[in-house]
């Protein structure tokens, strides 16, 4: 896989998978299961590469001179 995510990219991806899979453990609310997305941001962030992204042709890396 190709690396289409970027430092500040992967950081926001962090926080929200963080944010989302605590309102998921913490949260009493009726929807709670909807934190457990939060996994995907955490995921794409550690393997720093977004299948969305590959397919819209999108990259948030710096481009590398030669």
């Amino acid at each position: 896989m190709t690396k289409n995510v970027g430092n500040l990219d992967r950081g926001l991806r962090v926080i929200l998978g963080l944010a989302l899979l605590a309102f998921a453990l913490l949260s009493g609310h009726q929807y709670a299961w909807v934190g457990w997305i939060g996994i995907m941001p955490l995921l794409t962030a550690a393997m720093s590469s977004c299948p969305l992204y590959s397919i819209l042709g999108i990259s948030s890396c710096p481009v590398k001179r030669a």
